[in-house]
């Protein structure tokens, strides 16, 4: 009797342990490390659901610059990457930290400043030439500081202009996202550079307003990248390469293209066929 009571007890334990270790592993997510601006705009919150449902797989997202996130795939503390900036994402493939990058989605960089525009922004005939007139009238600028997509590209921008921005009085670095940062240029009326998807989603404009847009260079591309797992083989590789493919399908670039952010579609579908 005594011996059966134990066989019982074995059982339901190990019935209970399995049904707790099935439930585990059917709950085990993907983590997704990529730039603030695709969850900042809602894009995420949009698209996410939509992968979930297709594949049952779960998404977290560590919404972070493009360089932290960039720096987390290289730690083995993500899946997959969906971030923007296209030199350091080839960089990191190229190391071997990623197993490819493929094209996702794009949009466009935008500087924003005050709606009266003191440095005649709007007149200028490239970005090149608006940061020159930014820095030559003594106006304030606000950079994310943060070593991300936007921060990368607004780089590139003062190189190009021939001006470096920290010997500018009037240039601040938030070290924050593109929210952030954008909270600062509206309460210091402030021209700042920022991607189009959050610029449409902020809510807090105050007196600001896109004063420059259209210049080539402002060109902003994303690409999706799977974490390497030669490299940390714990990573979710099937995962990790079912979010690339479905990103990369016509489901995925029809959501995409169906985002809107305060009525404007500001996420245009890229992946090559």
């Amino acid at each position: 009797m005594a011996n059966r009571f134990r066989s019982l007890m074995f059982g339901a334990l190990a019935l209970g342990f399995g049904l707790l270790l099935g439930s585990a592993q059917a709950q085990e997510t993907l983590v997704v490390a990529s730039t603030t601006s695709t969850e900042q705009s809602g894009l995420f919150g949009w698209i996410l659901p939509k992968f979930e449902q297709a594949t049952g797989i779960k998404v977290r997202v560590v919404a972070v610059g493009t360089g932290q996130a960039l720096d987390i795939g290289r730690r083995g503390d993500a899946d997959v990457l969906l971030v923007h900036d296209r030199a350091a994402e080839d960089k990191f493939a190229a190391e071997g930290y990623g197993s490819y990058r493929k094209d996702v989605m794009y949009n466009d960089f935008v500087v924003v400043g005050p709606k009266d525009d003191p440095a005649k922004v709007r007149t200028a005939a490239n970005a090149g030439a608006a940061l020159k007139a930014i820095a030559g009238t003594g106006q304030a600028f606000v950079s994310r500081g943060d070593k991300s997509g936007t921060h990368a590209a607004e780089l590139r921008l003062w190189k190009d202009a021939g001006i470096e921005p920290k010997t500018l009085a009037a240039y601040k670095e938030t070290g924050s996202g593109m929210g952030p940062t954008l909270n600062m240029a509206a309460a210091t009326n402030a021209y700042t550079l920022s991607d189009r998807a959050t610029w449409y989603a902020f809510k807090n404009r105050r007196d600001l307003d896109i004063v420059l847009a259209g210049d080539p260079i402002l060109f902003n591309p994303y690409g999706v990248i799977p974490v390497n797992p030669m490299r940390h083989p714990h990573v979710k590789k099937e995962a990790a390469e079912r979010f690339a493919q479905w990103l990369t399908s016509a489901a995925g670039q029809e959501a995409i293209a169906a985002f809107r952010a305060d009525g404007q579609q500001v996420f245009f579908p890229s992946a090559k066929k």
